[in-house]
């Protein structure tokens, strides 16, 4: 086994701290890495907090993760020690229904593994994620990562970076498509750099005023108050696609009245509560309501690759592993720009 120091939550009510546990040894396909970064998605404080229920204890979050390879499995084909690797949301799948042998398998039909909270489908111990000093994982589910990169920026790609960048691509968006983007944060910032990298014309809609000047230092060509009624009828039917990545409860009406014919509204913000859609805004235009949930273990690769022609990465703020807890805090106040990314040398 292969000893490895971490942070983790013992309970729901529990601040993270200093945990100790072990990593399986290496079969024939796996891949040891020394993380090097580890991202801190929303969705790490809501499965710390219990916030969707089913969390499970001692909980090591932490699924965007950036390292190093030390070790591989005597099977391994696509990695070698000493080059960059990542590992994102997912660490395994059943590999046989339609959804995995399309290399979909976040869609897979038994349930992805998710890399933390979950249950590892050989050993069925308790997966844990990057919140710690080593992470194995079978090489389907590791990425290669350019060197050319910021790696601290790197991690956030493996989550928030395929959660925005999946929809745009299936909604096929292209140069002199009229994209907009609802909510500014971890997942809307890194929709603007896709879309004006695939050359869209793009769109921040905000009820922010103050995110106006950072939209613009994200690519965005125009910024619309969102709580403006009078800004907002002026763009009725105006766009091919909107990316609606809020979090907080809101009405899809108010997107789906932007879409011109055939526009779509891409969803990959999740609020607690439903939304509400009038389907008469659904037959205006024929527009339509798609949701999306990250990307498989191909498209995820690509989106690496396309970022590292384009020289994209996350606007992230690094802290110490030490600082987790008061970063959470600063999460529920929306108070980062606009991703917390972990540096792992301070928990060695």
């Amino acid at each position: 086994m292969i000893p490895v120091k971490a942070y983790a939550a013992e309970s729901a009510a529990s601040p993270l701290a200093p945990f100790k546990f072990e990593r399986r040894e290496l079969k024939e396909q796996d891949v040891l890495i020394e993380i090097l970064f580890s991202g801190v998605c929303h969705s790490d404080l809501h499965q710390v907090r219990d916030e969707w229920g089913g969390s499970m204890y001692p909980m090591v979050p932490g699924h965007e993760i950036v390292g190093k390879v030390i070790k591989v499995g005597s099977g391994v084909t696509k990695f070698t020690t000493g080059q960059t690797a990542g590992v994102g949301v997912m660490i395994d799948s059943c590999r046989e229904c339609k959804p995995c042998k399309k290399h979909m398998e976040q869609y897979c039909a038994e349930g992805m593994t998710g890399t933390y909270n979950g249950f590892e489908r050989d050993t069925k111990t308790v997966a844990q994620g990057g919140y710690s000093t080593q992470i194995v994982c079978d090489e389907r589910w590791v990425y290669h990562i350019s060197d050319s990169l910021d790696l601290a920026g790197v991690a956030p790609l493996l989550c928030a970076g395929i959660t925005t960048y999946s929809p745009l691509k299936y909604a096929n968006v292209k140069p002199g498509d009229k994209v907009a983007v609802a909510g500014l944060g971890g997942l809307g910032h890194m929709a603007v750099k896709f879309a004006v990298a695939m050359g869209a014309e793009v769109t921040m809609l905000s009820t922010s005023p103050s995110k106006e000047h950072d939209a613009r230092k994200l690519g965005a060509h125009h910024f619309v108050l969102s709580s403006d009624e009078d800004a907002m009828k002026k763009i009725e039917s105006y766009f091919d696609v909107v990316l609606d990545a809020v979090s907080g409860n809101h009405d899809y009406e108010i997107y789906l009245k932007l879409l011109d014919v055939s526009g779509k509204l891409l969803v990959v913000g999740l609020p607690k509560d439903e939304p509400k859609v009038n389907p008469f805004e659904l037959i205006k235009n024929r527009r339509c309501i798609i949701g999306s949930m990250i990307g498989g273990t191909e498209e995820t690769q690509e989106m690496l690759d396309f970022c590292a022609e384009k020289n994209i990465v996350a606007d992230v703020e690094v802290i110490s592993m030490q600082y987790i807890n008061e970063a959470y805090e600063r999460m529920l106040k929306n108070d980062v720009k606009y991703r917390f990314v972990i540096d792992m040398a301070t928990l060695k």
